[in-house]
């Protein structure tokens, strides 16, 4: 939006259409690190609760790890009766979660390739990439 009410000027002549860019580029980079940490601590946290078992103890769920160890975590989820919404519902909103920030994270990967691209991946069109011989020279001049 603020790339809009800056005058383009080609080749980025302006410092403020410069800064503006570098701004941009580097805030999409950062958003794209968080979307992806984001995703990978939903999806350990998904992984988890996939392997809880849930027993509902008065007015509560309490979810282990591993059963069969007495010193396993113990997760416990008050004010939850029916302990199906931890191990059901909640890992429709992880994985729902999961997909958004991935969603997103390809978009801020996209907006990143697009800056960089725009920056340094510019052919200018007339170039040479050899160099002349004494008769095309020749035939220059004439």
């Amino acid at each position: 939006m603020v790339m809009l009410c800056v005058s383009y000027q080609p080749e980025e002549k302006t410092c403020f259409q410069f800064a503006i860019k570098l701004v941009y580029f580097l805030l999409s980079t950062l958003s794209l690190i968080t979307c992806l940490l984001a995703v990978a601590f939903v999806a350990h946290h998904y992984s988890q609760i996939t392997q809880f078992s849930c027993d509902a103890i008065l007015d509560s769920c309490q979810c282990k790890l591993d059963t069969s160890d007495p010193l396993s975590r113990t997760f416990v989820y008050q004010d939850v009766s029916d302990c199906t919404s931890v191990t059901g519902t909640f890992n429709l909103y992880l994985l729902l979660q999961m997909v958004l920030n991935l969603i997103t994270a390809i978009v801020c990967l996209l907006a990143c390739f697009v800056m960089w691209k725009h920056r340094y991946q510019v052919f200018f069109v007339g170039v040479r990439l050899h160099s002349l011989t004494g008769t095309e020279i020749q035939q220059q001049k004439v």
